[in-house]
């Protein structure tokens, strides 16, 4: 185990996290130069389009420094706040981590909450400024803010430059000589734990484990103690970065483990995996605590999903609990609705996350969805002293029950360059953000805290005005702090007299009338028209306050007539008129399923 070393790198998000990865690949000849390419380990189609990190990626590499081999496990993780909690699982499987920062644009939000997990797990922290090769380069303010931050020399920061290859070498022996060896034993029973998993069709649940006692070897019989499932281990293996088989998996090692189980719920990320024994010809489990895995990250944002294709609903349900193992903060529940047919109720940590979602949904399993309008969770207190919990509009009381409606509030912690300041200071008043406090960071960076509304935050595209304000220089960071009392109102959607709940919204009282406005609008231009008038009414609390109407299709049946009275003309115009009424009573609106996707494009 001397020889073992396991770290993550950790940064802000496109600070180079995949690039330094690709260096070390290439230094330890993990990867040839021939087969090199740019982010090797972001192998998603989506990390590729998008150009970001979204899953964590480990990795062994074996590199000789002086006399000695050593056995490196690296792990790539993300940099977007939607995928904290992905970080936080690989900080808890290594015993290092490299700590990355931009030379052009300094420490950012991220950096800081990146930085605080990693204290937490008591992780040594190489700190390192990258792209130092670059003309804008602020190479020694960005040393002063790290070594600031961390209360270390300036000398102790190492400049790099991922993309070029420049001081990558000294960061890697860094990493060696500082980080220290796994803790464990491995004549201990057997104890590994899953930090993430994937399934494979073939062999069942894949899962990716950090061995911190004993020693695991391909057909041995397993127990997996948060599930209490048994299962035989059908192959056992290394990320090379492809997963590549090994004769075992010993204490301080990180690899996984193809288990045969074919039921995705019973292997959980965070559980610990130990041995059964035979004793008395009977197999018994092995007797030892079970580690304490990872505290469950609680949602923040939800919407719903519904298949295109009402008989895709099990295809839906089974690729979610597919897509759960990869991905342990995706939370569902099946609902159904009257146009929609049967879907599920989702939450999330993001909008970001969100995306991400339905388009690995659509992607990896070939689903076509449709998308509710993603809503916060809402406290209500009614009446009867009851404390209801919504996250759509459907689980909302009628107004006479309720009490007091409260939202969940975060703090934000904006980091900006002064001369964004009045800028960013203008946007978080915008989004009612009251400001708390400002200080200055460094000479040339301040931030800004504040507290809001999550709903405002998430609806209100707030990161991407805070980036287009700023050119990309100001990022944030939040973390909730409660429910506070607001004057929220559930706005109703009715069409042709009938409610329609995949567009009821939770909106501020003060915004009901625009938003009820906005919504009619959009939907007159979206909605086919019919053979008679269709009216569309925003309604709040019974009362209309905001209506627009789809004129009928008309036919000129007086066209054929060529003279005669003019009371022939009224006599069909007039049978016109009644069966039109009668229409109107009897007839069905029929909403495409591109109305409600244009429609959660204007969201």
């Amino acid at each position: 185990m001397e020889n073992i070393i396991n770290f993550v790198i950790i940064s802000h998000i496109d600070h180079g996290k995949s690039t330094l990865a690709d260096r070390f690949l290439e230094l330890t000849k993990t990867i040839s130069r021939e087969k090199m390419h740019s982010c090797y380990l972001d192998s998603m189609d989506l990390e590729k389009e998008k150009g970001i990190t979204i899953k964590m990626h480990p990795c062994r590499l074996y590199y000789p420094l002086q006399t000695t081999h050593y056995m490196l496990n690296l792990i790539d993780t993300p940099g977007h706040i939607d995928f904290s909690y992905e970080i936080s699982r690989a900080l808890a499987a290594v015993e290092g981590a490299i700590l990355l920062v931009d030379a052009t644009k300094g420490i950012q939000a991220q950096t800081l909450a990146n930085l605080e997990l990693a204290k937490k797990q008591g992780l040594v922290i190489i700190p390192a400024v990258n792209k130092i090769d670059l003309l804008q380069a602020r190479v020694e303010e960005t040393k002063e803010e790290v070594a600031n931050l961390l209360n270390i020399p300036k000398n102790e920061i190492f400049e790099i430059s991922a993309k070029c290859g420049t001081n990558v070498e000294k960061l890697l022996q860094a990493v060696i000589e500082k980080v220290p060896c796994p803790k464990g034993e491995v004549h201990k029973p057997l104890r590994a734990l899953i930090f993430d998993s994937k399934y494979d069709p073939f062999k069942g649940v894949i899962a990716y484990l950090r061995v911190v006692d004993g020693e695991i070897r391909t057909g041995e019989k397993i127990y997996l103690m948060a599930t209490e499932t048994e299962s035989e281990i059908k192959e056992v293996g290394y990320f090379s970065p492809p997963l590549k088989s090994c004769s075992s998996l010993k204490a301080g090692e990180i690899g996984y483990i193809k288990t045969g189980i074919k039921e995705p719920a019973k292997v959980k990320v965070g559980d610990t995996i130990t041995k059964l024994k035979i004793k008395n010809e009977k197999l018994k489990i092995n007797k030892t605590e079970p580690l304490p895995g990872y505290k469950e990250p609680q949602s923040v944002l939800f919407l719903s999903l519904y298949p295109k294709n009402s008989d895709e609903f099990e295809n839906l349900k089974e690729s979610l609990n597919k897509l759960k193992l990869n991905d342990p903060t995706l939370n569902f529940e099946i609902e159904s609705k009257m146009d929609l047919g049967r879907g599920f109720r989702c939450g999330f940590l993001g909008s970001l996350h969100a995306e991400i979602t339905a388009r690995r949904l659509k992607q990896e399993f070939g689903l076509d969805l449709i998308l509710t309008s993603p809503q916060v969770i809402f406290k209500i207190l009614t009446k009867k002293g009851e404390e209801i919990f919504a996250s759509s509009p459907a689980l909302w009381p009628g107004p006479s029950q309720i009490q007091e409606i409260q939202e969940p509030w975060i703090e934000l912690e904006v980091i900006t360059p002064n001369s964004y300041f009045n800028s960013v200071f203008k946007i978080l008043e915008n989004f009612s953000a009251s400001i708390e406090k400002t200080e200055s960071f460094t000479s040339q960076k301040s931030i800004l805290s504040a507290q809001t509304s999550l709903r405002e935050i998430i609806s209100g595209n707030f990161y991407d005005k805070l980036k287009s304000t700023s050119q990309g220089y100001a990022s944030f960071s939040f973390r909730q702090i409660g429910f506070k009392k607001s004057d929220l109102v559930r706005l109703d959607i009715l069409i042709n007299g009938e409610p329609e709940e995949p567009f009821s919204k939770i909106v501020p009282w003060e915004k009901a009338f625009s938003e009820g406005k906005k919504i009619v609008c959009r939907l007159k231009e979206l909605l086919p028209p019919q053979q008679f008038a269709v009216s569309l009414q925003a309604v709040l609390g019974g009362r209309v306050i905001a209506r627009e109407t789809i004129r009928a299709r008309r036919k000129d049946v007086t066209a054929p007539l060529y003279g005669g009275d003019v009371t022939r003309k009224r006599k069909l115009l007039e049978i016109q008129k009644r069966g039109k009424k009668k229409l109107k009573a009897r007839g069905k609106i029929n909403i495409p399923p591109r109305v409600f996707l244009e429609m959660l494009k204007e969201d």
